[in-house]
């Protein structure tokens, strides 16, 4: 007879939020403390070397420097899709943590979400969205 598996149990809790840009989607998982804060497997300054400064607007804004730390997952789009989407994610996760903190977020705009998109490929236009052929001179 098989003996059952008894679940995990995890000590630390975390909030959990989602951002999205473009491409990019981050998962965030906010924990209370003082830690290391990891994106995809890697430290945050390897990740994101030169742009360090803008992730931690969030942080800033609601003055909670070294009061928490992160694990982020993003997945697809460029560095800066990710960037922008790893900074929604982590504004969404401290407005769930404390809801006083959601005016001074909405304030600094770092809750609006920025939807403007790539526009597909048309057909007929030479490769490109808004290129028109060029028209018969007579």
């Amino acid at each position: 007879m098989a003996t059952p598996k008894t679940p995990k149990k995890t000590s630390t809790t975390y909030i959990y939020a989602l951002g999205r840009r473009k491409a990019a989607v981050a998962t965030v998982k906010l924990y209370k403390g003082k830690g290391d804060s990891i994106i995809n497997s890697r430290p945050l300054n390897k990740y994101f070397p030169l742009t360090f400064s803008r992730l931690d607007l969030p942080f800033v804004t609601t003055e909670t420097q070294n009061k928490y730390y992160f694990n982020a997952k993003i997945v697809g789009g460029g560095k800066t899709g990710q960037l922008s989407a790893l900074i929604l994610a982590l504004s969404r996760a401290l407005k769930k943590s404390n809801v006083d903190f959601t005016s001074l977020l909405a304030q600094a705009g770092l809750l609006t979400v920025d939807a403007r998109v790539r526009e597909r490929r048309m057909v007929g236009t030479g490769g490109k969205a808004r290129r028109q052929k060029q028209s018969p001179k007579r």
